[in-house]
Formats: structure tokens, C-alpha cells, sequence
């Protein structure tokens, strides 16, 4: 296949923030975009214009992240103000088409990010974008990929607005049978987690204690992977005899058991589910051995992950990044209602769960699919 430099097909406009004075939001000038926070799924969306433009970039370019972080895409669909953290790309359209340059910087992705320079945070240069290869094949070809992709970009967004869907039908149903976890406001009393789970967390093990394969060692990532239904892409590994003497007490995680990440941004908490074995990072992995008289495992865990989501900008700690600690958790208000109507719910969940399973395999092929045709286009 032969390729030419992007330079050749296209136009590249880096941007440049304009004097801040000529910043407004009462819609006087043309809309003001700065960078990737300003991103939809297709468009940006308009926040602020701009009297005094100094870069700008027309209806039907593509606007490029070139920082921090890089290689977000949009189409403008208006003329429009472009900072320093955006570019844009205006595609010769005798030479190739916007749909075609769109999919081929979407599938170099990783590459662009992989150029970035910079201390504080990444960026690209005019240079790097000019300079990136791009497949040189005619319009027919461009359309036939550009569609394809399409299409299927398409039923990638239709599967994850499904699994969307589910979800929010777990929580409509949450709510009708016990209230309301964003006002605290329920149905059923409350109690402090300690006073019905025990929390805590492992004995230390030392970067110089890993070995190549043995018992895997989950840290936040890998906690939050399991959470997320994905199988740990990394895990490190103790040996056996190591393990033995660190799990012969209550730092063993039980099935049932739950264990969050102490940054617990995203609602990220698994069930133990398994009894192979495995151990866990002092601290930054907390485990919750919930009374098994007073609690569904699995609703405690719905629980805990829509709890987190509203306790964690509010009770997180530390000087750089918010983060859960034993103390905080065990002081944590939770919801008992009577363990039948617990089960009831985690009846639901499961079916529903069923239904995600399937969806999110038909999401993960098609994805592989995409993958395999961007690779395929692009190289």
C-alpha cells in the first residue's frame, strides 16, 4: 500500500487562545472552543464565543486534541474560535475525503499519543501532524472504509447505550424498593458499616517479594478490572509459601466478601466470586466482610458502588487525590432493610446481569471486529 504525508491531502490549522477579554457567554462573536473538555460524542458542544478570533477553523474540519490529552477528534459544524488545544484539519477534497481522514487519525490514536512530548503534560506540533503517513487510495476505497467503520461505530454506541439502559433500570428499581442513595433519604433504617461488616485491609507485601508466576496480587487496577467483569490484565504474583503465611488470618478474602480500591472513583467494587487463590495491597485494597445474617452480599455491593459514587469527593482524604480509609468506610451510613427484600433485589440484579452479559459480549466482538479493520485500513 503507498502512503503520502497528511501535509499533502490536507490543511493543518493549529490553534491559539485569543485574548481573554474578547471571552464572553452571551453569544456575541463565533463559538470558542479549547480544547478536548469541550468534545461530544460528534460535536462540541458551545460554552463560550469569542469577539476576537485569532485561529479559526471552518464548518466541516475535523478538530483534532493536541494536548493533554491527545487525539480526541470532532467535526466543527460552525465556523468557529480554536485554542492552543485543539487543531484543525481541513482534508483537500479533490484528494481524499473528511469522512476518510476522520476514521484514519481515529485509528492512529495511539500513535499521535505516542509522540507526545512535555514535563507537565503531553502535546503534538503541527510538525508530527504533517508528517503522519496516510494510506494513498482512491475515492473508492476511502468510501468503502469510511462506511464500514461507520456502520459499525454504530452498533458499537447502540450496545453501550443498552448496557446503559440495564443499568438505569437497576437503579429505577433500587430506588422503588428502598429510596434514594443521593439524598440519603430510604425506606429502611440505617447503621454504621462497622457495626455490621468487618473492614480492613492485608499485610504489606514488597515490590522485592514478587515473583514471575505463583498466587496473583490484586492492586487497585486489577480490583477494578475484576469490578468491571474483566479478567486482571497484569497482575503480579507471590509465591506460594509467601502466600500461606499471609493468609492463615482474617485477611483472607471469603466469597461474598467485598474489595474496593482506596481510590474508589468510579464505583468500583467486586464480590468475591472465587476460591482460587489469591492476596491483595495493603491500603490501597480494602475488604469489607459484610454479617451474612444481616446482609445479600450482592446488595450490599449495588450498595457500596452507588454509595462511593456520592461519598467519594465528599469523605476521600489525602493531599493529592481523594482516598477511602478503613476509618471512613466503617463510619459509613448503609441501608438494612430485611434480608428477604435484600434478596428480592439481588434476584433482579442477577437476571438483569444475565442480560449485560450477553450484550456486552456482542460488544466486545464487534469491537474486535472495528479493531480489526482499523488495523486492516490503516496499518
Amino acid at each position: 500500500m503507498k502512503y503520502v504525508a497528511l501535509k499533502d491531502v490536507c490543511k493543518i490549522n493549529m490553534g491559539q487562545s485569543p485574548d481573554s477579554s474578547s471571552y464572553n457567554e452571551n453569544g456575541e462573536g463565533i463559538p470558542f472552543f479549547q480544547g478536548n473538555a469541550d468534545f461530544g460524542e460528534r460535536y462540541p458542544v458551545t460554552r463560550v464565543w469569542c469577539n476576537a478570533p485569532t485561529k479559526i477553523a471552518q464548518s466541516e474540519d475535523i478538530l483534532i486534541s493536541v494536548r493533554a490529552p491527545i487525539g480526541a477528534l470532532n467535526y466543527a459544524k460552525e465556523k468557529c474560535c480554536i485554542g492552543r488545544g485543539l487543531a484543525a484539519i481541513t482534508p483537500d477534497k479533490s484528494k481524499v475525503s473528511l469522512e476518510f481522514v476522520y476514521w484514519f487519525l481515529k485509528g492512529k490514536n495511539a500513535e499521535l499519543k505516542s509522540k507526545g512530548t512535555g514535563s507537565t503534560f503531553k502535546a503534538i506540533s503541527k510538525k508530527i501532524l504533517e508528517e503522519i503517513l496516510i494510506p494513498d487510495v482512491g475515492f473508492d476505497k476511502q468510501h468503502e472504509y469510511a462506511q464500514m467503520l461507520e456502520k459499525i461505530y454504530v452498533i458499537i454506541q447502540t450496545r453501550k447505550q443498552e448496557l446503559q439502559k440495564l443499568d438505569e433500570l437497576i437503579q429505577s428499581r433500587f430506588a422503588e424498593m428502598f429510596g434514594d442513595i443521593g439524598t440519603g433519604i430510604f425506606n429502611f433504617g440505617t447503621c454504621k458499616l462497622g457495626d455490621v461488616a468487618r473492614v480492613g485491609s492485608s499485610h504489606r507485601v514488597f515490590t522485592t517479594e514478587f515473583v514471575e508466576s505463583g498466587i496473583p496480587f490484586y492492586r487497585g487496577t486489577e480490583i477494578g478490572e475484576l469490578a468491571n467483569g474483566q479478567k486482571p490484565s497484569k497482575p503480579y504474583c507471590i509465591s506460594e509459601e509467601h502466600y500461606e503465611r499471609l493468609a492463615n488470618d482474617d485477611t483472607k478474602p471469603l466469597i461474598g466478601d467485598l474489595l474496593m480500591p482506596s481510590i474508589c472513583n468510579k464505583g468500583q467494587v467486586w464480590m468475591v466470586d472465587t476460591e482460587e487463590p489469591f492476596y491483595y495491597k495493603d491500603g490501597r485494597v480494602l475488604c469489607i466482610s459484610p454479617d451474612r445474617r444481616v446482609f445479600n452480599s450482592k446488595f450490599l455491593q449495588y450498595f457500596m458502588r452507588e454509595k462511593t459514587l456520592v461519598e467519594y469527593p465528599k469523605m476521600g482524604s489525602g493531599s493529592t487525590f481523594a482516598e477511602f480509609k478503613i476509618f471512613l468506610l466503617k463510619n459509613m451510613d448503609v441501608l438494612i432493610p430485611p434480608r428477604e427484600i435484600q434478596e428480592q433485589f439481588a434476584d433482579f440484579v442477577q437476571q438483569v446481569d444475565k442480560s449485560k452479559v450477553a450484550v456486552q459480549k456482542a460488544l466486545d466482538e464487534t469491537q474486535l471486529l472495528f479493531n480489526s479493520l482499523m488495523q486492516e485500513y490503516f496499518g
